[in-house]
Order: structure tokens, then sequence, then C-alpha cells
């Protein structure tokens, strides 16, 4: 009796252990999209940061260069 209640207790704890590796599985398939979603979206808002750090550098050089002439301008005058 003892040594069929020490078999139903293993294979209780392995189809315990089994169903928690699926049920992992399942949850971590599930999670995949989600994070390439997110990693997706961090892809983009870091292109755009990319590209109002590139137009906020390149307005400031056409400022500088406009404000240089001016100046240039009146010193001839």
């Amino acid at each position: 009796m003892a040594a069929d209640n020490a078999s139903n207790a293993n294979h209780f704890a392995r189809d315990a252990q089994s169903r928690m590796t699926a049920a992992t599985a399942i949850g971590l398939n599930a999670f995949r999209p989600i994070m390439q979603l997110q990693v997706s979206f961090l892809r983009m808002w870091a292109d755009s940061i990319e590209r109002f750090a590139g137009n906020y550098q390149k307005g400031m050089e056409e400022t500088a260069t406009t404000v240089e002439e001016q100046s240039n301008r009146e010193r001839a005058a």
C-alpha cells in the first residue's frame, strides 16, 4: 500500500511538473509577440528622437549661419 502511495505521489508530481512546463511554454509563446511589438515601438520612438535631434541641429546651424551673415552685413555697412 505504501508503495502504491509513493508511486501515485511520484506520478502526481510528474504530471504537475509537465502541466507547469506546458503552461510556462504557452505563457512565453503568448508573451513573445507582445515583447516584439514593444521593441518595435521603442525602435520607432528612437528613430523619431534621432530625426528630431537631426532637424534641431540642422535648424541651429541654419540659425547660426543666418546670424553670422547678418553680423557680417552690419559690419560691412
